[in-house]
């Protein structure tokens, strides 16, 4: 059972990994046994996340790249396949949110959230897919959110875009799942990160509301993330495939207490 589950010679990049979730699943697949490589958008972030990781004991491989740039990133697969090994895990997890009212959102605003959160997959996607063709599999997970299946007030652009990203992994697992490319996505509630601290202050309206609505009673941890991410990056999640594994504390399952 361990040998399902071990990522012993694997490659994982991880968009975005430098801290908060990414940083966790980065974590927790090189724990697995995976050798790491991350990006982010500028020399702090990553020179942050290579200290992070070094603190934890873990030799992971950074580097500067823009997600939203297809030369960028095509540079930086190759970059990663030259100095590390061709990448068998992609982990999507680049991304942002601007809680702006619709009526009050520029257009460049909501194609900033788009081209970040649902065209850069697809970029990173694309540049990783045909070495992994080669080499006979691949793992591709994308980090989805509640807001794949719901919506909020002032989050259009972001409900949008993890609304596409939920269905362009089932279309990347329909077009790939012949060559044994797996691409499923991980789908987080709310967790606690540096930038929902203010929000889960114990009087914070926000923070009430969330208690309620969660059965869990409780705020997720990226703890909480690691088990699914090294389920989906396995051989145990073979035959899974166009999945998106909701890790909410019960959320999407519950319509809340009776007032």
């Amino acid at each position: 059972m361990s040998d399902m589950f071990s990522l012993t010679g694997k490659v994982a990049l991880i968009t975005g990994g430098s801290y908060g979730i990414g940083f966790a699943l980065g974590e927790a697949l090189a724990q697995a046994g995976a050798k790491i490589a991350f990006n982010d958008r500028n020399s702090e972030l990553v020179e942050r996340g290579m200290a992070a990781y070094k603190e934890v004991g873990i030799d992971a491989f950074g580097c500067v790249a823009d997600v939203t740039d297809e030369t960028a990133v095509n540079a930086l697969v190759e970059r990663i396949e030259r100095e590390v090994g061709v990448i068998d895990i992609l982990v999507n997890n680049a991304g942002i949110i601007k809680r702006i009212p619709m009526i009050e959102m520029k257009v460049s605003e909501f194609r900033q959230v788009i081209d970040i959160d649902l065209t850069a997959p697809f970029i990173v996607a694309k540049a990783v897919i045909p070495s992994m063709m080669k080499k006979g599999g691949g793992k591709i997970i994308n980090i989805c959110s509640m807001m794949s299946e719901l919506g909020r007030e002032t989050v259009s652009a972001y409900a949008a875009a993890k609304g596409g990203l939920k269905m362009l992994t089932r279309n990347i697992a329909s077009e790939y799942g012949e060559y044994n490319i797996q691409c499923n996505g991980i789908g987080p509630g709310y967790i606690e990160t540096p930038q929902t601290a203010s929000l889960r202050e114990p009087d914070h309206p926000f923070n009430k509301f969330i208690i309620a609505k969660t059965p869990a009673a409780r705020w997720g941890r990226t703890g909480d993330l690691k088990g699914p991410a090294v389920f989906l990056a396995s051989a145990a999640s073979d035959f899974v495939n166009g999945h998106v594994l909701y890790v909410d504390g019960g959320i999407l399952a519950y319509i809340g207490k009776q007032p």
